[in-house]
């Protein structure tokens, strides 16, 4: 009687206790991984925007010295070049 009573109750309700506990630990890789994938998403979109200003300023700097040039060589006047200055600074 007592072997029917392990095998019927004892067993099932251990089965159970070691799936919930298996759930358990696979729910907190999943949420780890997730909260990693975010992580590094957003430090993606930080580095990003560095690299994106960083361009922006070499581009920036790259323009201004092909108008100083055309102005040292005549081709622009002294007001057309603080204008196109002015419009790259600006925009």
């Amino acid at each position: 009687m007592e072997k029917i009573i392990f095998f019927g109750l004892v067993i099932p309700i251990m089965a159970y206790v070691l799936y919930l506990g298996g759930m358990a630990i696979m729910n907190g890789f999943k949420s780890k991984e997730a909260n990693r994938a975010e992580k590094e998403e957003a430090e993606n979109e930080n580095g990003d925007t560095s690299e994106t200003s960083a361009k922006q300023s070499s581009n920036l700097s790259d323009e201004l010295t092909k108008l100083n040039d055309l102005k040292e060589k005549g081709i622009i006047s002294q007001e057309e070049f603080e204008k196109a200055k002015n419009k790259l600074l600006n925009n």
